[in-house]
């Protein structure tokens, strides 16, 4: 009998993220001659603006290739501050700013610095699956906290303070949200900064989409307390500014905890690449052009996939405010979540996540990320509604 090596707790508790999953088995669908369109991944199909590359290629060959401040160049905090400034209402001090490889190591750290092993992390359910690993990593205890479809998905502080106990530590919020693309109002978002200033807890506003808005303006919670006392603002370049691969975000908070969260980020990537950072200063102080135009095709593909799924026999939408995904309801078509994702995937080349990939909320619900071609849409739409007639 071989001996099994010993793995930690932590180790067990890892989830990773669905979406990755299932674009590995999509992949190897395709490279058995399958034709698959992609609906399953959060990713722009756009390219990074020739100006953000070119800044970090002159970045290179400068000479930027060696560690710097972990908490990231001066160059690229003082722009963060400006972008708060302009954008939120308020303008932070660079010893609030840390710079991050993405927004996801970012959640972790924050997580990591203000709950201990048993205490009460509040998550909106369905929610990013990003949350949900980090917190079963890290031994915390998630409460969802449900997102009604007859809500339009938005977060109820009504919900919030029903769920607030002694053992809370941090409510998470997030919008425009992923994988809804519901949009807060400014009174609901005003309403879990009450919860979180009464209750003395932090709240964790993340606002990766934040660009990403169709019909409205974006509001945070970090004007109320300008990032100083317990909200955390956390946002990046990887959806407005098609980066995903750069790995580029940012947090804002006390400085304390950020002080904090720089050393978790010393201890476990040093810092991030100077060329990267400086690709993300030429992104917010460039031209802003290519997010606007992105924004405007997004909604055009919003609206054009959003009425044929309401097509789709068992299948109904309602229309996101923002961000890029389609969160339609398939309780109709009498399957689960995930049976439903699967036979999609294999019978007919479309790959969408479960809605149970977001939280135990999501069952009965599908997502699509429609950052993909409007021929790509439309190919699916047809696929989609010939496949669900037959089965009806």
């Amino acid at each position: 009998m071989v001996n099994q090596m010993y793995l930690s707790s932590t180790a067990k508790a890892l989830l990773g993220q669905a979406a990755f999953k299932v674009l590995a088995k999509a992949k190897d669908l395709e490279r058995q001659g399958k034709n698959v369109l992609h609906f399953e991944i959060g990713e722009p199909d756009y390219n990074t603006p020739e100006n953000i590359k070119k800044a970090a290629i002159e970045a290179i060959k400068r000479g930027d290739t060696n560690y710097v401040n972990a908490a990231g160049i001066l160059e690229l905090r003082e722009a963060i501050s400006e972008e708060i400034e302009k954008t939120r209402g308020f303008k932070p001090s660079v010893n609030q700013v840390l710079v991050g490889p993405g927004a996801n190591p970012l959640i972790y750290f924050a997580l990591a610095c203000v709950a201990d092993k048993g205490d009460d992390v509040l998550l909106p359910d369905p929610s990013f699956p990003s949350y949900i690993a980090a917190i079963a990593a890290l031994g915390l205890n998630p409460v969802y906290i449900p997102l009604r479809e007859e809500n339009g998905f938005r977060m109820s502080p009504e919900d919030v303070a029903e769920h607030v106990t002694p053992k809370t530590r941090i409510i998470i919020m997030n919008s425009p949200q992923n994988p809804t693309g519901a949009v807060m109002t400014k009174d609901e978002i005003n309403g879990l900064s009450d919860i979180a200033e009464d209750k003395k807890i932090y709240l964790f506003s993340d606002e990766i989409y934040s660009k990403l808005l169709y019909d409205e303006k974006h509001h945070s919670p970090a004007f109320r307390d300008g990032c100083n006392e317990r909200t955390l603002l956390v946002d990046g370049f990887s959806k407005a500014y098609a980066m995903t691969g750069w790995r580029l975000g940012y947090c804002v908070g006390p400085k304390e905890l950020i002080s904090k969260m720089e050393l978790m980020l010393q201890t476990t990537v040093s810092c991030v690449p100077p060329f990267v950072q400086y690709a993300g200063v030429e992104a917010l102080k460039g031209p802003q052009d290519f997010v606007v135009n992105m924004r405007d095709d997004y909604k055009k593909r919003r609206d054009v996939i959003v009425s044929g799924l309401n097509k789709v026999p068992g299948f109904s939408c309602i229309y996101p405010h923002g961000a890029f995904y389609a969160f339609p309801n398939i309780k109709d078509t009498g399957m689960k979540s995930d049976e439903l994702s699967e036979i999609l995937l294999e019978r007919i080349g479309v790959a969408t996540l479960p809605g149970t990939a977001f939280g135990p909320q999501g069952e009965g619900y599908l997502r699509f990320s429609y950052a993909t071609s409007l021929d790509a849409i439309k190919e699916a739409l047809e696929r989609l509604n010939e496949f669900m007639g037959e089965i009806a």
